[in-house]
């Protein structure tokens, strides 16, 4: 079983709720994500089960460019690429070659990566929000507001104002812990990066 699927392949609907998160915290998250036009960064990514037993360890890479345009890449044994062209949203699966194909829409995404390259002024509309502070560390609490999500909770924090890691818990206790190094942000990313040419003869699922 593929445990990088919890973060990468929801993109999920939620209704369109007034906002109750605060609006300093809304507006201190806001300001964070904008002044990244570009982030490229590497990863590691830890989930644990419930009762804290591991499920799996991974490794890899991200680009993302405001706005809607992401690449995100997760290293053997468990290989997988996740772009988005602003329009779709292509996985690829090396070992089954298999690409799955989603339309990417902005209104209606809770996916962790489309949160770091989506539209800022949307993020209100989807989550409560809730920060503090330690330090040289600013950490930003996310709750959906709707139920039907994958993760209950998704927690972002900053250190001196660049992306440090991420935190999803969902509602049985899974937590899955991403930690970003070799962070750069609005550095120039070829475009190519952003588009992926599907292989020959793999199979492709459009959803």
């Amino acid at each position: 079983m593929r445990f990088t699927s919890m973060l990468l392949l929801p993109i999920l609907a939620f209704s369109s709720l007034s906002a109750h998160a605060d609006a300093q915290d809304v507006t201190r998250l806001s300001q964070l994500l904008e002044k990244s036009k570009t982030i490229t960064a590497n990863f590691s990514q830890l989930t644990l089960d419930g009762s804290g037993t591991r499920l799996q360890e991974t490794k890899g890479e991200m680009s993302v460019q405001r706005p809607g345009l992401f690449y995100w890449h997760t290293e053997a044994p468990q290989e997988q690429t996740m772009i988005s062209d602003g329009q779709k949203v292509t996985l690829w699966d090396p070992d089954l070659e298999q690409a799955t194909i989603k339309k990417l829409d902005q209104r209606l995404t809770q996916t962790p990566a489309l949160l770091l390259s989506g539209d800022v002024s949307k993020i209100s509309e989807s989550f409560d929000i809730s920060s503090k502070q330690a330090g040289e560390v600013m950490e930003f609490i996310l709750k959906p507001k709707t139920k039907d999500t994958l993760f209950d909770s998704l927690n972002l924090s900053f250190r001196n104002g660049m992306i440090n890691n991420m935190r999803l818990v969902d509602s049985v206790g899974q937590r899955t812990d991403i930690l970003f190094s070799g962070v750069k942000a609005n550095e120039p990313i070829p475009a190519s990066k952003f588009k992926f040419v599907i292989p020959k003869g793999a199979d492709v699922i459009q959803e």
